[in-house]
């Protein structure tokens, strides 16, 4: 292997301030790379591709936390519901049903986060501010045994202007105030803000997040 994805992983843990968690984002590399992470003690590792996401959880160690970080169609629930940790982009109730229905029939609980769109590039799924609102205040959430909301997630949009990024992240932890207070008051498990990857997650870190998405800044470019 002759990309360090050791020293790499150990650059970006050391920026990294005490209560930010950091999510290796590990699509598109080999089994040896996510292993060199492993070594270093790196645990939670993100995938968007349920098929490369279940040939990596067969071969890779058992303690890994696979995080599903993409777009979710309903019909590949069914394949990741069985290990998967945490599914990060809640965008619709629809998927939250079926994440509950495929979770209960493996005997799991499955912790989400809901998929904020607050980027002004129409590429970005996720639900509005007020369709966040809405899918909470309806309530049917609360029903589902099997699905654990932990908190919120967003992408920024992919601009060089620091203080729109700044600002996109600021409204989604300003965003998680509201809905903590509103809906989750009492609940522990509600606290993660995952925002932040390669190009902005120092900008995350000032915003209150406590999940960054890395990958390229440990992992180089794309392999495959």
């Amino acid at each position: 292997m002759d990309y360090d994805v050791k020293s790499h992983l150990r650059e970006v843990l050391s920026q990294l301030p005490q209560g930010v968690r950091l999510v290796a984002i590990s699509k598109y590399h080999p089994n040896e790379y996510i292993e060199a992470a492993y070594a270093e003690g790196q645990r939670v590792f993100g995938e968007s591709h349920e098929q490369e996401l279940r040939q990596k959880h067969a071969s890779l160690p058992a303690d890994i936390e696979w995080h599903f970080i993409g777009h979710l169609q309903t019909n590949k629930v069914k394949y990741i519901a069985p290990y998967v940790t945490m599914i990060e982009a809640i965008d619709s109730l629809k998927l939250l049903r079926e994440i509950n229905k495929q979770a209960e029939k493996c005997g799991r609980v499955v912790k989400v986060l809901l998929e904020l769109h607050i980027a002004e590039e129409a590429t970005k799924y996720g639900l509005t501010l007020d369709a966040c609102r809405e899918l909470l205040e309806e309530g049917e959430w609360r029903e589902m045994s099997h699905v654990q909301i932990c908190g919120l997630m967003m992408m920024a949009s992919f601009v060089d202007d620091k203080e729109q990024i700044r600002r996109e992240m600021q409204t989604a932890a300003d965003f998680f105030d509201e809905v903590k207070a509103r809906y989750f008051k009492d609940d522990d498990a509600f606290c993660e803000r995952s925002w932040g990857m390669s190009d902005d997650y120092e900008i995350a870190c000032k915003t209150r997040s406590t999940m960054v998405r890395i990958g390229t800044a440990i992992f180089g470019p794309r392999v495959y």
